[in-house]
């Protein structure tokens, strides 16, 4: 545990542990969505990779796990981590180009349309059969969709890098990778947090919470119906 101050930008320790995992899950999922493409498909190029038809079960393996992470993932980031996302004045700040509160800006929406490229990924590939790339089948509509949401997923992916590299530069990245806490961030104290909690929920709040939406929380909502829907329609499909 580190001491109270810091001389470099300090990351909440759920926040490290929560991207670091949806990040490891997802580019993992990234390359072995490639190299699938490439054992199964290559109409748009291939490179010399070797052909490996199990690449796909692993590709699934890493989806999953990505999937089954990413709403823990979306819950703190929109609500304990909000500041890093699109603001309520973003439209405002975005007018002003150039200046360090346009770069924040920027680098917050990217944060935003990332998780939305996730969503569309994991999403997309919940859509998917299994058995489609096996047989060829190439054609379908969510094989196309799962295809460009990870292209999509790989440019902003790319521009969350650069924009944390321009706004925080080469200490923020290294600050998300930093195993050093604070005392209030202890592991020790996150059992008593989820304890607490049912006492403090207030049916009140929540319904003032519904009542004052924003775009985050549109967004939010839009994500984890997403996520929900992504795992009955799977399961629907299954069943049939």
């Amino acid at each position: 545990m580190m001491p109270t101050k810091f001389s470099h930008p300090y990351q909440p320790l759920l926040l490290r542990i929560l991207h670091g995992l949806t990040s490891l899950f997802a580019i993992a999922a990234i390359i072995t969505a490639f190299w699938t493409y490439n054992t199964y498909d290559g109409r748009w190029g291939q490179v010399a990779l070797p052909k490996f038809p199990e690449i796909e079960g692993i590709h699934g393996t890493f989806g999953l796990w990505t999937l089954l992470i990413f709403p823990f993932f979306v819950v703190y980031a929109f609500h304990r981590g909000q500041r890093r996302l699109i603001q309520s004045d973003s439209l405002k700040k975005i007018t002003r180009f150039g200046q360090p509160i346009w770069w924040y800006t920027v680098h917050r929406s990217i944060n935003t349309l990332s998780i939305l490229a996730l969503t569309f990924a994991v999403f997309s590939g919940k859509m998917m059969n299994e058995k489609w790339l096996p047989q060829g089948e190439l054609n379908h509509i969510w094989y196309y969709a799962h295809l460009i949401s990870w292209l999509i997923l790989v440019i902003f992916i790319a521009l969350h890098l650069l924009m944390s590299v321009k706004v925080g530069g080469i200490p923020l990245i290294l600050s998300m990778i930093n195993w050093q806490f604070r005392s209030q961030d202890s592991p020790t104290l996150w059992c008593k947090h989820i304890t607490n909690w049912p006492s403090n929920f207030d049916h009140a709040i929540v319904k003032q919470w519904f009542l004052s939406l924003s775009t985050l929380k549109i967004i939010e909502i839009f994500v984890l119906i997403s996520i929900v829907l992504a795992w009955v329609i799977s399961i629907i499909k299954e069943i049939i």
